[in-house]
């Protein structure tokens, strides 16, 4: 028999419930536990099996977790493609193609996971060296041979693996990070928009850096020119020195982290830009309310507040949150000066952040006029079939 013959046949076979949603059929690659009926074979955590619907039609081949509320991420539709470490390798390759084809060569989000037909996949590529999610018990499996097909296709300097991230736990899985190739210099510069930054690959948020926002960072580049600016929740000051670099006449951000802090005035002082762009610690919640009381003014006020929510039974809190913060950020804008602020959790849709914005600027008695809106940078490609795709939200309004 052959390799396909023999693995399609001994795939377990689960088959969905009559009564569910068409979001399934619709090619959203999560199954969950209650969409499950029937089920032919015994299949070991993390182990390869078959989806079909209940009249027994064929949906799709995925890995399953037993222990998870999604119990099944489809990882193909087609019937005769086998999952083996060659379909990683050309899921990776075919992912690579479009990064750049479009344009993301250097510094790219390589992997997004459902978006690129790897569930609970995130590879982030720092020029020479590649940062590593396995987010799923299921992808967990394959790790190894996603990590032979990086070293294959890109004869990276170093692969890291920043499974430090409490998702693992819902997976019955450890967090974890380390290398996944030989020891290396997890401090590294990259390069963006024609400035450089520091990216701490062991100990920074997420896998070391955001680069779903660097299309968004260059479009402050007109309203900064000649501008007094103020960010908050800046992290290590990626807006604010581009801020700067784009003619700012002074630049101040703040950040609760003391870290952060330190590698911002580190990034400020790599671009040539500290005399006029500095980073302080403080609590942006107590400072923005206490420097609206105090009559302190900026022509831009840049927002980039961490998401708030991670669970749907917080919802409101992050509604509260996001609107306070703009509210707040708003009452520090000149007449005529601008708001950039942004949302990165999809639990807050599009037309809820809007409507968020909307009642900030009624409640602090200013008129907006939007400017721009756009999403994350294009190297985290939205699939409208999976609307958790689509999660970044990033704003320039003028207030008037």
């Amino acid at each position: 028999m052959s390799e396909l013959s023999t693995n399609t046949s001994k795939n377990p076979r689960y088959y969905l419930r009559k009564k569910i949603s068409d979001r399934v059929i619709s090619g959203h690659p999560w199954i969950f536990a209650n969409e499950l009926g029937d089920h032919d074979g015994q299949a070991e955590p993390g182990a390869i099996v078959d989806v079909h619907s209940y009249n027994g039609s064929y949906v799709g081949r995925g890995y399953i977790n037993p222990a998870s509320q999604i119990r099944i991420r489809l990882l193909t539709r087609e019937k005769n493609e086998v999952i083996n470490a060659d379909f990683f390798k050309r899921r990776i390759q075919t992912a690579w193609d479009y990064r750049k084809q479009i344009g993301y060569t250097e510094n790219c989000r390589l992997i997004f996971g459902e978006a690129d037909g790897m569930p609970a996949l995130i590879i982030d590529k720092f020029n020479d060296y590649f940062v590593i999610q396995t987010l799923s018990l299921g992808m967990e499996k394959w790790k190894d041979a996603i990590v032979k097909a990086l070293n294959e296709i890109f004869r990276p300097k170093g692969i890291y693996e920043r499974n430090d991230v409490p998702v693992r736990e819902l997976e019955g899985m450890s967090q974890q990070k380390g290398y996944l190739s030989s020891p290396f210099d997890t401090n590294i510069i990259i390069q963006e928009n024609g400035l450089q930054f520091h990216v701490d690959i062991e100990n920074g948020q997420k896998t070391g850096y955001f680069l779903d926002q660097q299309d968004n960072r260059r479009a402050i580049k007109n309203i900064v020119k000649g501008a007094n600016v103020l960010g908050a929740f800046t992290y290590t000051g990626t807006f604010e020195i581009h801020a700067a670099h784009y003619g700012a006449k002074s630049v101040l951000g703040l950040d609760i982290s003391e870290n952060a802090v330190a590698q911002a005035n580190r990034n400020a002082e790599l671009n040539g830009v500290a005399d006029r762009c500095k980073f302080e610690a403080m609590n942006a919640f107590d400072v923005l309310k206490q420097w609206g009381r105090d009559g302190r003014k900026y022509d831009v006020v840049m927002l980039d507040p961490p998401a708030f929510t991670k669970s749907r039974e917080s919802i409101q809190k992050a509604i509260t949150g996001y609107k306070e913060i703009n509210l707040r950020g708003m009452k520090l804008i000149k007449p005529g000066g601008f708001l950039v602020t942004s949302s990165c959790t999809n639990l807050v849709p599009p037309e809820m952040y809007l409507d968020i914005i909307g009642k900030a600027a009624k409640d602090a008695h200013r008129t907006l006029r939007q400017v721009t809106y756009q999403t994350q940078a294009s190297d985290h490609p939205i699939l409208w079939n999976i609307p958790t795709t689509q999660y970044l939200k990033f704003l320039i309004v003028q207030v008037l």
